[in-house]
C-alpha cells in the first residue's frame, strides 16, 4: 500500500505525534516568500461564512491552523477537531488549549464520520484528503454531514509543489522515485473528484515559494518528509554537502510551492 494512504503506518510511524508535522511547518513558517501567511488566507475563506457556523475539521494535527488565527475566531463558532491519529489529538488540546477557545477534540476516520445526517455548515479538509484510502467514501460522509448549501474547504498541493527536493534527493540516489507529489488528490485532479459528489467547485491558488538559508532545517524537514525517509543518513549528509555549497554560492535555496484550496458546496 502507498504510505500516503496506509493509516497503520500514518497513525503508528508519521503521524504518532507532531514531530515530523512541527518539522515541515517550520520550514513554511521561517522560509516562507508570501509575507501573508498560509493560516491567514485560509482564514480569510472561513471569514465569509455564517458567526454562528458549526465547524467540523478533519485531520486536523496539531491544530495549527486555529492557533495561528486564535486572535480571529468568532466567538459563536463551534468548533470541532478531528484526527485518525491519538498523538495528533494531544498535541492540538496542547497547542490550543492556551487560546481559551472553546474547541472539541475527537478521534475520527474520514470514511466513517460518527454524526447524524446534515449536522454541520463547514467541513474542513487541510491537507489531508490524500491521505484517505478510499476518497470516494470519505466525500459522501463529508456530504451528508453536511447541511444544505453547506461548503467543504477542501486544501491541498499542485503536481510541481516543492520539486526541487526531488531534485536534490536523485542526485544522491538515481533508485527511487522522488517525485515530489504523486499524489491522489491534488489541486491538478481533485476538481474532478469533487465535481462526482457536490454541486459547485471553485479552486484557488495560494501564491508562495521558498528561500531556505539554514541548510539543518532543510535536512531536518527531509527527514520528516514520508519519500525521503528511506534515504539513508549517508545519503543524506551528501544532500546537506550540496546544499551548502548552494547555499553558499546564492545566499538561499529556492523551492517552488503549488498550494491551494477547494470549495466545494452541497
Amino acid at each position: 500500500m502507498n504510505k500516503f494512504t496506509d493509516q497503520q503506518y500514518l497513525t503508528t510511524d508519521q503521524y504518532k505525534d507532531a514531530g515530523n508535522l512541527d518539522a515541515r511547518l517550520v520550514i513554511h513558517k521561517r522560509f516562507s516568500t508570501n509575507p501573508y501567511g498560509w493560516f491567514n488566507w485560509i482564514f480569510d475563506t472561513l471569514a465569509q461564512f455564517p458567526a454562528g457556523a458549526n465547524i467540523l475539521e478533519l485531520g486536523s494535527g496539531s491544530g495549527a491552523l486555529w492557533a495561528n488565527i486564535a486572535d480571529k475566531i468568532p466567538a459563536t463558532w463551534n468548533i470541532t477537531l478531528s484526527d485518525l491519529s491519538q498523538g495528533m489529538l494531544d498535541a492540538a488540546w496542547r497547542n490550543l488549549v492556551v487560546t481559551g477557545r472553546n474547541f472539541k477534540f475527537e478521534q475520527i476516520d474520514a470514511q466513517s464520520i460518527p454524526y447524524k445526517d446534515e449536522t454541520f455548515d463547514i467541513v474542513i479538509a487541510n491537507h489531508m484528503l490524500y491521505h484517505v484510502p478510499d476518497r470516494s467514501k470519505a466525500l459522501a460522509e463529508i456530504k451528508r454531514v453536511l447541511k444544505n448549501g453547506g461548503y467543504l474547504i477542501a486544501t491541498t498541493v499542485g503536481e510541481s509543489h516543492m520539486k526541487e527536493i526531488a531534485d536534490w534527493l536523485k542526485r544522491v540516489d538515481n533508485d527511487n522515485d522522488f517525485s515530489p507529489f504523486i499524489l491522489p488528490f491534488t489541486l491538478e485532479n481533485g476538481r474532478e473528484q469533487l465535481g462526482k459528489v457536490f454541486s459547485q467547485v471553485t479552486i484557488s491558488r495560494y501564491e508562495d515559494s521558498l528561500q531556505i538559508t539554514d541548510v539543518d532545517l532543510f535536512i531536518a524537514y527531509l527527514r520528516s518528509a514520508i519519500r525521503a525517509s528511506e534515504v539513508s543518513e549517508e545519503e543524506l549528509a551528501k544532500v546537506k554537502t550540496e546544499l551548502k555549497k548552494e547555499l553558499k554560492k546564492n545566499g538561499k535555496i529556492f523551492i517552488s510551492k503549488d498550494s491551494g484550496l477547494f470549495i466545494a458546496i452541497k
